[in-house]
């Protein structure tokens, strides 16, 4: 990771923090659920959603105020820490571990859990209505939200990784289960950073191509880590995805292929950003980062 890349991440990190620390603080409350909201939302995330919308916007306008994007950064990240919430459930994935950490289930318990997920998927369409951009714009970013986190996004990859446990799919199959669980919410990332910065539908097209490729990059890198890295660096057990006997594109294609393929993606991911000139150099250098992340 270049310096300045560093530089740029722990930025937006800090961005996201303090707005999501804003718009939801500790506040007063008889349960378990905000604290259960919290412990999900500032339990170590990379936020890489949230960089993703800060670096589409500046690929659009590098003089955004980035203010502009704080909420649509938070909606993110409150939209995927509860699909994590909701992953590692029992009924789901039954993780004990997320980033090194008891999962909010062991913490909190599986009913506290589930009502933090919900609370934190509705929070993320409430904050989209808290920024100041104009009323259609805002109506544009909920429903890219809601297509890229929903019945035919997120949701629909997850349900197709449930049910391909003690499956063997094929290398078009893996790729539909990925590009829906893991690269829809991606692919609505930048889309939104781009929207919100007043982007043509040329560039939110050629910014589309790219989050494609990253995004099913994502999940192949994962794959890779799987049995590559260890708990500690994970985060999470390792070897999770051999021991539930799910698919892998290490499993079906090999490491060194899989490998191979999270490479393809990553040119396929520069190669859509030739239009743009250095205005998009963070989006170049996170394409790299998550293909050659380490956890």
């Amino acid at each position: 990771m270049s310096a300045e890349f560093s530089h740029f991440a722990s930025h937006c990190r800090a961005r996201v923090d303090d707005a999501l620390d804003r718009h939801f603080p500790i506040g007063e409350d008889p349960t378990q659920l905000r604290a259960a909201m919290r412990y999900s939302l500032f339990n170590g995330g990379k936020r890489v959603r949230p960089i993703l919308a800060y670096a589409s916007a500046l690929a659009i306008d590098p003089d955004i105020n980035l203010d502009v994007i704080d909420p649509v950064s938070c909606a993110l990240e409150c939209l995927h820490s509860y699909s994590l919430v909701h992953d590692d459930l029992p009924a789901m994935d039954d993780d004990d571990l997320r980033r090194g950490k008891p999962t909010c289930h062991i913490a909190f318990s599986e009913a506290n859990a589930i009502l933090a997920g919900d609370g934190l998927q509705t929070l993320a369409f409430e904050l989209l209505t808290k920024t100041d951009l104009p009323a259609p714009t805002q109506i544009r970013l909920i429903r890219s939200l809601a297509a890229g986190s929903g019945a035919e996004g997120m949701v629909l990859g997850q349900a197709i990784d449930l049910a391909s446990v003690d499956h063997q799919l094929d290398l078009a199959q893996m790729e539909t289960m990925h590009r829906h669980k893991t690269g829809a919410l991606i692919r609505a990332s930048v889309a939104m950073g781009a929207i919100s910065a007043g982007a043509n539908d040329a560039q939110i097209a050629a910014l589309d191509s790219y989050a494609a490729a990253i995004g099913l990059a994502f999940q192949v890198q994962d794959d890779i880590l799987d049995v590559t890295a260890d708990t500690a660096t994970l985060g999470k057990q390792q070897g999770a995805d051999i021991a539930r006997n799910k698919p892998t594109y290490v499993s079906l294609l090999g490491l060194e292929t899989a490998r191979a393929k999270a490479e393809e993606l990553h040119r396929q991911a520069q190669d859509a950003l030739a239009s743009f000139g250095e205005s998009a150099v963070y989006l170049r250098q996170l394409a790299s980062y998550i293909v050659h992340r380490s956890n």
